[in-house]
């Protein structure tokens, strides 16, 4: 599978998700400027973390209006997997090809820390190895990663399975305290409706080796990969 990771000015976590990609699984993957217009020849995309053009206006505000983002949003509507962790998620909310926006975090502190990830809703290629229900440990880092969105749309959400990804504790329960920087009704990621586009705030290359703390974000990796795989099939 060769996957397209993004790179805009001020992106830092691109290197991390090439690594995870090639080196821990073993597929393809290519840095891609972002003032490329064509995503030709990839199987999915990745908008990795950090600080797009330094996180001025808005952060994800700027890195909307760049070149390659138009190819995302052809590639997303034709049904490509697309993920957006941490900063690539900001930006997938700014396009509108997510609901919500991510705002300053509850105590205006940045997190750099481990979470519990209760795996949610289905319908998505990148969780489709994982059953609902299951707790992964995977690190956030980011100063604003509090998911809001207005009541009725975290209802439309709730009802169509497309929060997928959700803040808790130790055993799965989505209790305050887990809850590292006050999204609404602890939300971690969500899907788009047809499930192939994804953002979460957590950082799923940072848990891809033992020796950095733990693998479980390849588990994420893994289910798009055997997705596509069984498409091929």
């Amino acid at each position: 599978m060769r996957f397209a990771v993004v790179r805009f000015p001020g992106t830092w976590s691109d290197r991390d998700c090439r690594h995870a990609l090639v080196d821990v699984l073993g597929q393809r993957a290519d840095i891609v400027w972002h003032r490329e217009t064509s995503l030709a020849g990839f199987d999915a995309v990745v908008l990795p973390g950090g600080f797009s053009y330094g996180d001025y206006l808005r952060c994800g505000a700027i890195a909307r209006f760049s070149p390659v983002m138009e190819a995302v949003g052809r590639a997303a509507a034709a049904g490509m997997p697309v993920i957006g962790i941490c900063n690539g998620f900001q930006v997938l909310c700014e396009s509108g090809l997510l609901p919500g926006a991510l705002m300053r975090n509850r105590g205006l502190r940045f997190r750099c820390e481990w979470t519990h990830l209760r795996v949610e809703g289905g319908g998505s290629p990148w969780t489709a190895g994982i059953a609902p229900g299951e707790v992964l440990r995977i690190p956030i880092s980011h100063g604003e990663g509090s998911y809001q969105a207005g009541p009725d749309t975290l209802d439309a959400l709730e009802r169509a399975g497309r929060v997928l990804f959700r803040y808790c504790d130790e055993r799965g329960q989505p209790a305050p305290a887990a809850n590292p920087n006050g999204s609404a009704r602890n939300v971690a990621g969500v899907r788009n409706e047809a499930g192939n586009v994804v953002g979460l705030m957590p950082h799923p290359e940072r848990a891809a080796e033992h020796i950095v703390g733990g693998v479980d974000g390849n588990r994420i990796w893994q289910s798009v990969i055997e997705a596509a795989a069984e498409v091929a099939a």
